[in-house]
């Protein structure tokens, strides 16, 4: 089934973190926001690197992501996809992220997903040759990762691409 990026990515012109994933879930496209499974770690582990409170309406997450410096968007424009599933994206339209790019002050890109990563190195890179740094999914699908683990890893959002 062909899906469009039905909403706009969040950003402000004070974003200096820019996350990208491959392209919203089913019930991220429904809540017109992102990460909106609510088995989905994403808001949970951005909430314990920056030591705040766990934001629960989309409201709070855009002001949390504002608070943060963060901006959020997506690899894809649109793609041929089964249901929430990465590995079945066929068709990829990317997006031109030239748009945050060119209106913020990003330090870091980073891209949540080896699909997002891989899409981002294959059509976006040799446009901006801009290197993102790859992130582990905070999907549930990808529950072989423990929250810790995960936690370890998003830190370097805190640190704003400078590795530990």
């Amino acid at each position: 089934m062909i899906v469009y990026h039905e909403f706009e990515p969040y950003y402000d012109e004070k974003s200096e973190i820019l996350i990208l994933g491959s392209i919203p879930s089913p019930k991220s496209r429904e809540q017109k926001f992102y990460y909106g499974h609510p088995k989905n770690r994403f808001w949970q582990v951005l909430a314990s690197v920056f030591e705040d409170e766990v934001p629960l309406t989309i409201e709070d997450k855009k002001n949390f992501l504002t608070k943060h410096h963060i901006a959020l968007w997506d690899v894809l424009a649109s793609c041929d996809i089964k249901g929430a599933s990465d590995s079945s994206i066929k068709d990829p339209v990317v997006n031109d992220i030239s748009i945050i790019l060119n209106k913020c002050q990003i330090k870091a890109i980073y891209t949540t997903g080896k699909k997002a990563y891989n899409l981002y190195q294959k059509y976006i890179f040799p446009k901006i040759k801009q290197e993102t740094i790859y992130l582990p999914s905070t999907s549930p699908a990808n529950c072989r990762i423990k929250i810790e683990e995960l936690i370890k890893e998003y830190q370097i959002l805190n640190n704003k691409g400078k590795k530990r």
